[in-house]
């Protein structure tokens, strides 16, 4: 695949609105201007005819998102475990209705959520503690690693693959790279979370393998996101942000290389710096 796969950036992602600019020059009237503004629809999934969640997020690729949301969740177990995905639409939003196999209907009871998700939230609607991690192994060592040069030409490539954020300045962004640094799919989002389910959907729909690959993300790496990373079986997590303690534990306990602060041809390995094949110095913390 030579060209990155994302998202066309017109309507519904975004609307245009008449504003007023005002600048601090002395004597200076609000200017007539107009802008780009980011769309936020509210998204249900049901399963099976069963309500389980809603989110606030972008109203693209949402079929992308009901695959990501189902395994990164732990409702299904693969791709085949999705039978269809209809996408209905009125004036309040969307509605996901997912058919999945009938095996997967306990996961879906032990991951029932009760309340609406605030965008980019990954937690709202978990009712106790123990839901809020899952118990997933750790990932194998991986045999094939990235050069830290890889992940510099991947993140030159992501400034240019964020149709929406340069629109906008609102969404976040995840993409899947080769090991090589070549970008083969972005998804953005006005959530961080939603912008990689809506990723790791995609990876699940088109068969890609999970190994062969890393995501960058454009925001902080919480925990949340390096779990449904490491649900899907990627050892490689950049992100353009900070990391938070909670996401460096579990990177280490599952086996996931994760960077952050990447920027300005710099990042800080925070967990398994040994996975990074890479002949040039790079910033190594130890939490």
């Amino acid at each position: 695949m030579s060209k990155a796969d994302f998202h066309d950036a017109s309507a519904p992602a975004t609307v245009w609105r008449q504003a007023r600019a005002v600048s601090g020059q002395a004597g200076g009237p609000p200017l007539a201007d107009s802008d780009s503004l980011a769309c936020e629809q509210a998204v249900a999934l049901e399963y099976n005819g069963i309500s389980h969640a809603a989110l606030l997020c972008s109203p693209t690729d949402l079929e992308d998102l009901a695959y990501g949301f189902s395994m990164t969740e732990g409702i299904i177990r693969g791709a085949e475990d999705i039978r269809s995905v209809d996408v209905l639409e009125d004036e309040r939003g969307s509605l996901l209705q997912i058919d999945i196999a009938s095996a997967c209907l306990h996961q879906l009871k032990a991951r029932r959520r009760q309340l609406a998700g605030r965008t980019g939230c990954g937690l709202c609607g978990l009712e106790s503690l123990d839901e809020v991690r899952r118990s997933l192994p750790a990932l194998p060592e991986p045999e094939r690693r990235p050069q830290a040069d890889a992940i510099f030409r991947a993140l030159d490539a992501l400034r240019d693959s964020q149709p929406l954020h340069r629109l906008t300045g609102a969404t976040h962004a995840a993409a899947w790279c080769t090991l090589q640094g070549d970008i083969l799919a972005v998804r953005e989002d006005v959530g961080r979370h939603n912008a990689l389910d809506k990723l790791l959907g995609h990876l699940l729909r088109q068969g890609l393998d999970p190994r062969q690959g890393m995501v960058l993300i454009s925001s902080r790496a919480s925990f949340e996101m390096v779990q449904k990373a490491a649900a899907m079986g990627i050892a490689f997590v950049v992100a353009v942000s900070a990391p938070t303690r909670y996401a460096v534990q579990i990177a280490d306990e599952l086996g996931v290389m994760l960077a952050a602060f990447a920027r300005d041809r710099a990042f800080t390995l925070y967990s398994h710096p040994q996975y990074l094949n890479s002949s040039e110095p790079v910033s190594t913390t130890t939490p």
